[in-house]
């Protein structure tokens, strides 16, 4: 097995794995939402507990969503600049843009959301009664993510070789 079969099988297991996670999330959000209305609603005595559920549910698809997004070169991008200059200009900012991101993510999401975590981990959710620093310990799990998704993409600049996720991964 080559250095790129390895790389193209990690980027297939990760984006198997953030796919599966965010559409779990997904799932959880419809059917806790459905119970909400169904309470309010059908028995005029709504559940408190499945709102703040729900929001720490769409805080979490957002982080993991992202780290997809960017594992597979999906998220946003002003293309209209970079498309105005050369292909060695082009390149190199591609490359910057990468290494920027991959910055962020490490600096901001895996140290500070890390940071955050901890110093929230005696704070109590006021309905679920759960750690907010469990809440936010996404932040750094998908900052981890980004981070090899991001490697990845600048291996994929440098050598310019595709990866491309084996069949039937994500």
């Amino acid at each position: 097995m080559t250095t790129q079969d390895r790389l193209d099988r990690m980027r297939g297991v990760l984006g198997a794995v953030l796919v599966w996670f965010a559409g779990t999330l997904l799932v959880l959000m419809t059917f806790l939402v459905l119970y909400q209305v169904f309470t309010r609603y059908a028995l005029g005595s709504p559940v408190a507990f499945t709102e703040e559920l729900v929001r720490y549910a769409l805080i979490w698809t957002s982080f993991v969503s992202a780290a997809y997004a960017f594992l597979h070169r999906k998220h946003m991008a002003l293309i209209v600049v970079r498309d105005k200059f050369g292909p060695a200009t082009r390149r190199g900012l591609i490359i910057g843009s990468d290494v920027l991101v991959l910055l962020f993510a490490v600096v901001v999401l895996v140290v500070g959301g890390t940071m955050l975590a901890i110093s929230a981990r005696n704070d109590y959710s006021a309905l679920l009664g759960i750690s907010r620093g469990l809440v936010y310990a996404i932040a750094p799990i998908t900052g981890l993510a980004i981070t090899a998704a991001q490697v990845l993409n600048i291996w994929e600049d440098l050598t310019g070789v595709p990866m491309v996720a084996p069949e039937g991964t994500d």
